[in-house]
């Protein structure tokens, strides 16, 4: 029995047929890059993350350029996440204060006259480390507790990095989405506030509210693909776990550019391919993929997906794909080890899959029909977004040092021309 591929793909035929932005803008009005990003800029420590390119690699795979917004240098926490946490969090306390015609100063937020109109507040979420961990040193940075659910097979490493903040954690026993739905119980019970990157009936404002919160990163990215002299990426890869960051990112371009806008790819692991599936079975709803979500791509590791991000997702995206562990392995070791006078990128397991699936769209004869039709040549200039450093030294080392998840023999481009004896 052969291995599993290295990338398995669906066209969505209708991503380029009838362009509403009436979808989009029902997630991410026009203003919202503007006010997330001024928010943010407020926070303790805040500075753009790297844009970083790769042009030998480029070159490598005969494209014109390849782009990394890398956010394993976000903060201290090596995470894009925590733009969605905070600012969910700061439009939560705008919303119980009423105060709708005017933003609030991190001075503000912080102060001990709103902490005594809010009363004791805590924060909670599910997260696979980065969410939670984000959420939960926002809470911290703004006074409030927090409380993080995580699954059994969450790292110790991560765990910590949580408890780090301030903040309980909570191990489930079973998988993420279980950590969802058992915090949601939870929270009800306590009167706790959900801090959730995913929604369901009567839970939407805040999920909006983090995705939101993710266009900061891409605004960044646009002025610093413009200080390159580029006006935009003509390729977006983008990984999905429930599909929230996928859909910030393609609505942002969606946004700006309509019609024009970047071709977008969307890549999960072939074990946690909920997307995937939904587009697969194609009536427009999403649907649940069933099993253990048993993957090195922890942030990735979601069986269900986000209804509102998949609203977006079913429009929008040009093509689904799915990657097995190796090939986000293959992308974190190339970006670890890159081609000379190229720069180092540390990346986690999530952040390295979009690499991973576009080396093999380039030079696996598989892909073939794929890279036709996307279209990836000389012209090309491709945006990757590195979601994560290394969030889970274990793991990381496993891969990097101990050559974990290697790539099968088939699959392999470069053969070795040593031998031992």
């Amino acid at each position: 029995m052969g291995s599993e591929k290295p990338i398995e793909w669906l066209i969505n035929p209708r991503a380029r047929t009838g362009f509403d932005p009436q979808v989009v803008e029902s997630l991410l009005p026009p203003d919202v890059p503007w006010r997330a990003r001024r928010f943010h800029r407020q926070l303790p420590g805040y500075r753009m993350s790297p844009l970083v390119g790769l042009p030998n690699l480029a070159a490598r795979l005969g494209l014109g350029g390849i782009w990394v917004k890398d956010e394993s240098q976000r903060l201290d926490l090596r995470s894009f996440k925590v733009l969605g946490g905070s600012y969910a969090i700061y439009q939560w306390v705008r919303q119980r204060l009423g105060i709708t015609d005017r933003e609030l100063s991190f001075a503000e937020l912080t102060s001990n006259e709103l902490r005594e109109r809010l009363g004791d507040i805590t924060f909670a979420a599910a997260t696979d480390g980065n969410h939670g961990r984000g959420v939960a040193w926002s809470a911290a940075q703004m006074g409030f507790k927090a409380v993080i659910y995580v699954h059994k097979l969450t790292s110790q490493q991560r765990i910590q990095a949580i408890e780090q903040t301030g903040a309980k954690v909570v191990v489930i026993d079973g998988t993420y989405d279980d950590a969802v739905h058992q915090v949601n119980e939870d929270a009800q019970r306590y009167g706790w506030v959900v801090i959730s990157d995913t929604a369901w009936e009567g839970y939407e404002d805040i999920p909006k509210w983090v995705m939101q919160g993710y266009t900061t990163m891409l605004s960044e990215a646009q002025e610093q693909l413009a200080a390159q002299g580029l006006s935009k990426p003509t390729h977006v890869f983008v990984q999905a776990g429930v599909g929230s960051l996928a859909a910030a990112t393609l609505g942002y371009y969606a946004n700006l550019f309509g019609a024009e806008r970047p071709l977008g790819v969307v890549v999960e692991p072939t074990k946690a391919a909920c997307l995937y599936l939904s587009a697969q079975i194609g009536d427009g709803q999403p649907h649940k993929f069933e099993g253990e979500l048993d993957t090195i791509m922890a942030g990735l590791a979601c069986g269900e997906p986000n209804p509102i991000a998949w609203q977006v997702l079913e429009r929008i995206a040009d093509v689904f794909a799915i990657c097995p562990d190796y090939v986000a392995a293959k992308g974190m070791r190339v970006y670890g080890v890159p081609l000379r006078g190229d720069p180092m990128i540390i990346s986690g397991e999530s952040g390295a899959v979009t690499l991973g699936a576009l080396l093999f769209i380039m030079e696996y004869p598989g892909a073939r029909e794929l890279r036709d039709y996307l279209g990836l040549g000389p012209d090309s200039q491709v945006l990757l977004i590195n979601s994560e450093g290394n969030t889970s030294p274990d793991d990381f080392r496993y891969v990097m040092w101990e050559g974990g998840n290697p790539v099968p023999d088939e699959y392999k481009i470069f053969r070795s021309s040593l031998r031992g004896g």
